[in-house]
């Protein structure tokens, strides 16, 4: 598996996990067109994070038509001419579902979900960054979202749960699962270097990698 070879990365984790700085980075390094989740235009999710048993199923349903509608124009690319690097998965969705909804609003969910799962292109390689719940709190408090101030460490503990769960039995794709906490890929070259080191000696299947810190 190589950078020149591979034409669709999406890049997962938890809330706070640095997604969208190494999807931003990777396309910049590729030439890559970037598909980035449209969290701040949901209506729902600052009303969810206050009060998430009256505001989980709207939230969840807008979640799901808004990364299908995004990911479903991938159709519309020549993924042989031109390199796409997403940081979000379609899959992902289903993580929150199982957290947030009740058994009967699931249940609605799940019937909508399955209908369009189907369509949605899949990715040659996922690159999942697995922290600790103590480094993402951190990382949310540092970058200091009006809209992520009522997260709770509970919440983004359970998630963590799931999220890992979900990634030890993930076999759809190829799986690169970096553990990041002692690193910064952000403002450290070198972290960044490793990490694009680490895609390019992929061997297929999954494989997990805990980098040391640089000194």
């Amino acid at each position: 598996m190589s950078l020149k070879t591979l034409r669709f990365i999406a890049i997962e984790g938890v809330i706070g996990a640095g997604k969208t700085t190494l999807a931003d980075k990777l396309a910049k390094t590729l030439g890559a067109s970037l598909i980035l989740e449209e969290f701040e235009e949901n209506p729902f999710l600052e009303e969810f994070y206050k009060d998430p048993k009256h505001y989980a199923f709207q939230t969840q349903i807008f979640f799901l038509l808004s990364r299908f509608k995004q990911l479903q124009q991938l159709r519309q690319i020549d993924l042989f001419k031109q390199k796409v690097v997403s940081d979000y998965i379609f899959e992902k969705d289903r993580i929150f579902a199982t957290l947030n909804l009740s058994e009967k609003e699931m249940k609605l969910y799940d019937g909508i979900a399955r209908l369009i799962e189907k369509e949605v292109p899949r990715a040659d390689l996922v690159i999942y960054l697995q922290a600790s719940t103590a480094h993402l709190m951190e990382n949310i408090r540092k970058r200091g979202r009006s809209i992520e101030k009522n997260i709770s460490y509970e919440y983004i503990d359970a998630l963590n749960e799931l999220y890992n769960r979900f990634f030890f039995h993930y076999t759809k794709t190829p799986l690169l699962v970096i553990n990041t906490d002692e690193i910064d890929f952000q403002h450290n070259e070198d972290d960044y270097k490793d990490i694009l080191v680490q895609i390019n000696q992929h061997p297929g299947g999954t494989r997990y990698y805990v980098p040391q810190k640089h000194r």
